[in-house]
């Protein structure tokens, strides 16, 4: 069973920055957002590269 999590809008809000034109949040502040560290969050994007879409991540 998944669990959800609720983060306020305002706290994403502050971790989106403006990088190259586009509006990005960097995974060390999506990772923090969840409270899981940094090194899993990547391990599971490549994983599970089907359900982040290219659009999604870049590298």
């Amino acid at each position: 069973m998944s669990k959800k999590i609720l983060i306020p809008e305002m706290v994403v809000i502050t971790k989106i920055i403006h990088l190259r034109g586009k509006r990005v949040i960097i995974d060390k502040d999506i990772a923090e957002l969840y409270d899981v560290p940094t090194k899993r969050l990547n391990e599971q994007v490549k994983r599970n590269l089907m359900r982040f879409p290219k659009t999604l991540c870049f590298n």
